[in-house]
């Protein structure tokens, strides 16, 4: 499905360990890696040194897997840029590292973060580093919602990265409470949840037996934001692969958004992926 994966690289240190996660896929999937560094006008001759030595680091560290690469720098605005990138060499999936702003801004408002999720036509994994110096996840918890959109794409992204770096997946789902009118809320034993899991998730389980990845899972309900975060801190889970929100506005200001809530307060690295791709 990757045959081409470009990640984002730039001056900060999240962004050259975001690169170790496309390093680790490309090698996986056998896809040709591409380095991309756009130079912003405002940029000082430091900040630009410093993320070419960056691309250098990755470029040696990743040439030593066998994999294919090409490291390319640009100047002007980075959606811009990497949007042309994407569409003249037809690239699959693009890493970037979110930004200090992508978390202090509500609904990434304006972030680059932001706007390349929406523009670029390829799939996009925005990767939130918590931890710089963990870089071999044994833990993966994915947090699944009631309808899953894009599921084999979403499988397939899983599943290589369990296999980059042989770790173990768990399911987690947290639904909504349920309640009666006039009854209150309903309490349903660990059990009972599980044999009401939605038919995307028992789909998404089904396609990832097919990888022979060794997972485990369990329904816990409650406030979706919290609980995965709760179940991420209580497990001691390495990273977190969640699917970017469809919320519109109105609903992440009257509900909340829960990715905006993991991303300001995940205890573990952090992949937000949001799939284009169907089958």
């Amino acid at each position: 499905m990757y045959k081409k994966i470009l990640t984002a690289v730039n001056e900060h240190l999240n962004s050259e360990v975001t690169a170790k996660y496309a390093v680790n896929l490309a090698r996986i999937t056998g896809a040709k890696l591409y380095l991309c560094f756009v130079a912003e006008q405002e940029m000082t001759a430091a900040t630009i040194s410093r993320a070419e030595e960056a691309i250098k680091r990755i470029f040696l560290e990743a040439g030593k897997t066998g994999i294919e690469i090409e490291a390319l720098t640009e100047t002007g605005d980075p959606v811009r840029k990497i949007g042309e990138i994407v569409r003249r060499e037809e690239i699959d999936i693009v890493f970037a590292s979110t930004r200090r702003e992508d978390i202090e801004r509500r609904f990434f408002a304006g972030t680059v973060a932001r706007r390349l999720s929406i523009n670029l036509p390829c799939s996009v994994a925005l990767v939130r580093i918590a931890h710089t110096g963990r870089m071999r996840p044994k833990e993966i918890l994915i947090p699944l919602k009631a309808r899953i959109d894009h599921i084999e794409e979403r499988v397939y992204f899983t599943a290589k990265i369990a296999q980059a770096f042989g770790s173990e997946v768990f399911i987690f789902h947290s639904p909504e409470a349920v309640s009666k009118f006039f009854h209150g809320e309903i309490h349903l034993t660990p059990i009972e949840w599980e044999e009401k899991l939605p038919k995307d998730i028992t789909d998404f389980v089904g396609h990832l037996r097919r990888y022979d990845i060794a997972h485990a899972g369990r329904s816990v309900p409650g406030s979706i934001g919290r609980m995965i975060t709760i179940e991420a801190f209580s497990k001691r889970h390495d990273l977190i692969i969640m699917g970017a929100s469809q919320r519109s506005m109105l609903s992440s200001i009257l509900r909340g958004n829960p990715v905006e809530e993991v991303l300001r307060n995940t205890p573990c690295d952090l992949i937000i992926l949001k799939p284009r791709y169907e089958g």
